[in-house]
């Protein structure tokens, strides 16, 4: 299914043009290299691979600001949640700013730990993994109102207040240059400064379809695809890194375009426009 998509990797760097694609192409602001990351999913061991490709891309690029956005979704569905979210809270590579964006996922967690009746829910898309990467396991074999207040009692009493503050303090949005960065996406016809934070979360078949110009590139994850989908409104970049071993980059640099991945084949970027 997935191998029509892919060629063999020849480098780090998958190249491609943002003119022609956009008709004029967007901009970052001058002295600015921007990296977005898209879904991690509980996949420690591809971050910290894609935290070694950005660091050697950077090396190859003057930029006075190097920036790594993270649109959201760290936890579920991978084995090591907890251990993504130790690594975003130790900061990014030297010498980047960094920006960490909510997910639907994110807020999952939370809400588990307001009401122990969602985990019925939560712990078949991904839950049940997070769970397990704390160390709870009351949950692990049966689905009893009990059970999920017991692994809620100890997922709270296990959870580090420094995790709870990460994931109470994300943002849903970010904007440099000619690109808004978000989770899943936003609502066509409702301004950037007006959208509501269900959508950015959650969003999917209306923003998808849309051919509406937000004025701004909007850069999302949240819908995973075999390749990264670039359109002229919008550039997504979940390549679904928990069950195919590819977590995928964006990197700009003034009205240049280009793609990072982990993996040994690089996915042929899929034309939306």
């Amino acid at each position: 299914m997935f191998g029509r998509f892919f060629r063999r990797k020849s480098g780090h760097e998958s190249e491609a043009g943002a003119q022609g694609r956009f008709g004029k192409a967007p901009v970052l602001p001058d002295n600015m290299t921007l990296y977005a990351i898209g879904d991690v999913h509980g996949r420690l061991d591809l971050l910290q691979q894609l935290h070694q490709l950005i660091e050697q891309d950077a090396e190859t690029k003057q930029s006075e600001r190097k920036v790594i956005v993270y649109l959201g979704d760290y936890v579920d569905r991978g084995l090591q949640s907890k251990g993504v979210l130790d690594c975003l809270l130790s900061g990014p590579p030297e010498g980047f700013e960094a920006v960490y964006l909510k997910g639907n996922h994110e807020e999952a967690i939370l809400d588990f730990l307001r009401d122990y009746n969602f985990g019925n829910t939560w712990k078949y898309y991904g839950g049940l993994e997070t769970l397990h990467s704390y160390g709870v396991t009351e949950a692990s074999t049966t689905d009893t109102a009990e059970a999920f207040q017991a692994a809620q009692k100890s997922l709270a009493e296990k959870i580090p207040d420094e995790h709870l503050k990460f994931l109470r303090e994300l943002r849903v949005s970010a904007t440099f240059g000619d690109y808004f960065f978000v989770h899943a996406g936003v609502r066509p016809g409702v301004p950037l400064d007006r959208q509501v934070e269900d959508d950015m979360l959650w969003i999917r078949d209306e923003f998808l379809r849309s051919s509406f110009s937000y004025g701004k590139v909007i850069v999302h994850g949240h819908t995973p695809e075999e390749a990264p989908v670039v359109a002229r409104n919008r550039i997504g970049i979940d390549t679904g890194a928990y069950m195919t071993d590819m977590l995928t980059c964006l990197v700009l640099q003034n009205d240049s375009r280009a793609f990072l991945h982990t993996g040994s084949l690089v996915p042929e970027v899929i034309n939306a426009s």
